[in-house]
């Protein structure tokens, strides 16, 4: 071949292909961090695990017949896959905000960083989540042991997967919700690695659902969390570790990067149509009212947490017997 031939210079579709961010090289970036994740669980899994031996785990005072860690630590590791994805749901959403506002001046890393970070999290956070899943069948399929093995794992699949599967106290409404969350967030997910198949404008519209889907985990935490069950300090710290959320959530709005997305003036050249112009100042308004609703829930102490009981419920579906 000729050395004018070796010099040419790329066609478009080749340079796109060249940059083009595939899963498998990400799943091998994100290997430290999912080790990073593996460290923290363990830590929440023994913080747990104390608190229940020792009589002092918020999750005993809601469900007095789970005082016993060596049987229930299947519970606890759901737990703590359920606060460990959580912590990196709260990390990806931030880098994720950061990412599609105007990056400042004087960042310690660069944006490439950030975008990789970003990623390898995300990929993280739906491991997490499954595994909070998995652990919680799991523990379903341990204590059901009046059924046999096929109804056992029938009922576990159900109460975990099955949206209206499970029918017990908050949890019919907490676990929908969980489930909602998990369902959206690995396709959500997922889709960055077949952006170019269906095209950018599609996926950066989907990919602003994310935030739903940690407002639902939020949710489901706060409803669902044993160890945010009461108003105590646990509970304010999950309210107050939103606001930098909201706050960034509110200048991503009213500080767009891409021009396209600012509010400017309906009906001008290069405007927004009427009704584009009154989502966006409604979405600026709603961001703007979660602010002030974090702040005055921080501030105030009314956080929708409940007071320990006197006398402990006796919440067991029923006596466990032996197989």
């Amino acid at each position: 071949m000729s050395d004018d031939h070796d010099r040419r210079v790329p066609s478009g579709e080749e340079t796109r292909a060249a940059g083009r961010v595939r899963l498998r090289s990400d799943l091998r970036a994100a290997l430290p961090d999912a080790g990073a994740a593996v460290v923290v669980t363990g830590a929440v899994f023994v913080f747990l695990y104390l608190r229940m031996r020792s009589g002092t785990s918020a999750t005993v005072a809601v469900m007095p017949f789970m005082d016993d860690p060596n049987t229930y630590w299947m519970y606890l590791l759901s737990q703590a896959f359920g606060w460990s994805g959580l912590l990196w749901a709260w990390g990806t959403v931030m880098l994720g905000l950061l990412l599609s506002g105007p990056t400042p001046v004087r960042f310690p890393v660069s944006r490439s960083v950030l975008e990789r970070w970003h990623r390898t999290t995300s990929l993280t956070t739906m491991a997490l989540m499954t595994a909070h899943a998995l652990m919680f069948a799991a523990e379903l399929v341990r204590y059901e042991t009046r059924l046999g093995w096929a109804s056992r794992l029938w009922t576990a699949f159900a109460d975990t997967f099955v949206p209206g599967g499970y029918d017990s106290g908050t949890g019919r409404l907490a676990i929908p919700i969980g489930q909602g969350a998990l369902y959206l967030a690995v396709p959500l997910g997922l889709l960055f690695y077949v952006r170019h198949r269906i095209g950018a404008n599609i996926w950066r519209r989907l990919h602003r659902f994310v935030i739903v889907v940690y407002v639902l985990s939020v949710w489901h935490t706060l409803l669902y969390g044993t160890n945010v069950w009461y108003g105590e300090w646990p509970r304010t710290v999950l309210w107050l570790l939103q606001l930098p959320v909201a706050v960034l959530l509110l200048l991503r709005l009213t500080r767009p990067a891409r021009r396209g997305e600012r509010l400017g003036r309906p009906r001008r050249s290069g405007g927004p149509s009427p009704l584009g112009w009154t989502v966006r100042a409604s979405g600026r308004l709603v961001a703007t009212a979660v602010v002030v609703g974090l702040l005055a829930v921080v501030l105030s102490g009314h956080d929708g947490g409940r007071p320990r009981p006197a006398v402990p419920p006796d919440t067991a579906p029923h006596a466990q017997e032996q197989d």
